[in-house]
């Protein structure tokens, strides 16, 4: 059997939400580099728009949009644009999402950061699909991918309740809607990191001693690089993942597998 070379996303058309930075950026980079037309869609437009100049300057194909997925009328028009830029949609990628400082246990999470959580968590993912499935199937199809992570398979040592919940409900949405469109040409599969090496991360685990009582937890001992995210999205968005729909990938460095509460 012989196995083409060629670019494996040429001629695909994708947006990615929060693209203007961390795993969002590089896989609009890589997306790019594998022969696609990418919309950098973000809340952050100016860093959106740089991301597309970025990949512009590298030969890519690239524009962007702002937005706030929580948001229906922006939602529209980030598709809007995708489709008005590129002529189709073919790759859905719901990168976009937050987690907020005072998110804690139940009992002392405000109202305000749990419906926050939720809007863009959440209900951001089911905007972005309520907007980009009919352009995906008028495109003949494509590839949906929405990032969870860990927590939506086992509850997280740190409390979060609202981010939690958000990732457990988008992996929920993720089987529903490939279970809906698999035999109209749409795959849905939800990527699951465990913690990545982002800034925000190494923001919020800045003490040595508390990410070391984290990274003991990681069978592999260190966290994920955000390009190794990238890679994982780019195989669920591939024609390589192609009879793969309604699945969790997993990219955690061994944590649901081997996982223990800490004493």
């Amino acid at each position: 059997m012989r196995f083409e070379n060629v670019a494996r996303l040429d001629g695909k058309v994708a947006l990615i939400t929060g693209a203007a930075g961390g795993m969002g950026a590089l896989a609009a980079h890589l997306f790019a580099q594998q022969g696609a037309s990418v919309m950098v869609a973000d809340f952050n437009v100016e860093g959106a728009a740089a991301v597309a100049a970025e990949i512009l300057s590298e030969g890519g194909h690239a524009s962007s949009v702002g937005g706030d997925v929580s948001t229906s009328a922006d939602c529209r028009a980030m598709v809007d644009a995708t489709v008005g830029a590129f002529g189709g949609l073919n790759i859905l990628y719901n990168n976009a999402g937050i987690m907020l400082a005072d998110d804690d246990n139940p009992v002392t999470t405000d109202e305000d950061v749990w419906d926050r959580t939720m809007d863009v968590n959440l209900k951001g993912v089911f905007l972005c699909c309520k907007f980009g499935i009919p352009a995906m199937l008028a495109s003949g199809g494509g590839s949906i991918i929405n990032v969870a992570s860990f927590v939506a398979h086992m509850g997280a040592a740190t409390p979060q309740i609202a981010y939690t919940a958000t990732k457990g409900g988008v992996l929920s949405m993720t089987r529903e809607i490939a279970a809906i469109y698999a035999r109209q040409g749409i795959r849905c599969n939800a990527l699951c990191p465990g913690p990545v090496g982002t800034p925000l991360l190494a923001q919020l685990w800045s003490d040595p001693a508390r990410k070391a009582r984290r990274v003991v937890h990681i069978p592999m001992g260190r966290w994920a690089e955000a390009e190794e995210l990238a890679r994982a999205a780019l195989f669920l968005a591939s024609d390589d993942s192609s009879f793969m729909t309604g699945q969790s990938l997993l990219v955690d460095g061994g944590i649901v597998s081997a996982y223990t509460t800490p004493e």
